[in-house]
């Protein structure tokens, strides 16, 4: 009971005073930002060791001994080691894995052999941090807020994995799918119907595209991963938010394209679709509703 109401008198602070709970989840955000620079690191290269580990069993006789190989290793990918020097090999200590923080103090360099430190880690963890501050700043200090966050630490973890291998692992996308219909199950961002029409509609529609644009040209236009995930995103947001989330994604994706061109004199061969498909969630997620009221405003 005691436990119960302390946890009522902590929501309840939060609630009355949102510039507090702003700082506090930007900072708990910048946290989670350096374990998901763990997750884009180890987890790719984890799978792929798998699929390795699983080949090499077609091959062995004793299929056994390999299963149980692979199933240790991938279990303990992002546990194990422990944080360390990729260049030196030396363990980090907890006062040189602050978020942000330690990286300036540093200069970005490694404190043991003095390696540059990858720009990418502080730029995961600022980025974490300033979407989940937004994020309450946006919504305000409510269970909605609190869930998307999950949403949000998720595509940002994708959207990296996916630039950096052209992958969106199902160890991320089908966890979100779950949890998308687990929240509205409560209605917390929109009702069970709509969120269970939105996975099935998220799903389908980019597979159809998928086989259309396989059988008119012979070659594969996405991957697997990207049904997943609007599959995904659809059981967050609903059906009705899948045709601006593809838009919105189209339209920054364009845009990136468009950069490249004007900066390198070309565009990338592959462009993965996964990133924008985060960045129009998010967005439908924040200011869905403003950019139904502008259209119909100028439209309808």
């Amino acid at each position: 009971m005691e436990h119960s109401m302390s946890l009522s008198s902590l929501w309840m602070f939060l609630q009355q005073e949102p510039n507090f709970t702003i700082l506090f989840v930007g900072i708990l955000s910048l946290v989670v930002g350096s374990f998901l620079n763990v997750v884009i690191y180890r987890l790719p290269r984890a799978m792929q060791t798998q699929w390795h580990a699983e080949a090499q069993a077609l091959l062995d006789s004793d299929n056994d001994s390999s299963d149980n190989a692979i199933d240790k290793s991938a279990i303990a990918a992002l546990a194990w080691p422990a944080s360390h020097c990729p260049h030196c090999g030396t363990a980090i200590k907890p006062w040189h894995n602050i978020p942000l923080l330690s990286y300036l103090l540093l200069r970005g360099r490694c404190a043991h052999c003095n390696a540059p430190i990858a720009k990418r880690y502080p730029i995961v963890e600022a980025l974490t941090g300033l979407l989940g501050a937004y994020m309450v700043w946006q919504l305000g200090v409510t269970p909605m807020a609190m869930v998307s966050l999950l949403l949000m630490y998720t595509l940002v973890a994708l959207t990296f994995i996916d630039f950096d291998h052209q992958l969106l692992p199902d160890q991320l996308t089908l966890p979100l799918l779950w949890l998308g219909l687990i929240c509205n199950s409560w209605g917390l961002v929109v009702s069970l119907p709509d969120a269970l029409w939105g996975a099935v509609a998220g799903y389908l529609c980019l597979w159809g595209l998928y086989w259309v644009f396989l059988l008119l040209t012979g070659r594969e236009g996405m991957g697997y991963g990207d049904f997943k995930l609007l599959a995904a995103l659809g059981a967050w947001l609903g059906w009705q938010a899948l045709p601006m989330v593809l838009l919105l994604a189209a339209l920054s994706g364009l845009l990136v394209a468009l950069v490249q061109k004007l900066v390198r004199g070309k565009t990338n061969r592959v462009l993965p679709f996964g990133p924008y498909l985060a960045i129009g969630g998010l967005v439908v997620l924040w200011h869905g509703d403003f950019i139904w009221y502008w259209y119909a405003s100028i439209w309808i």
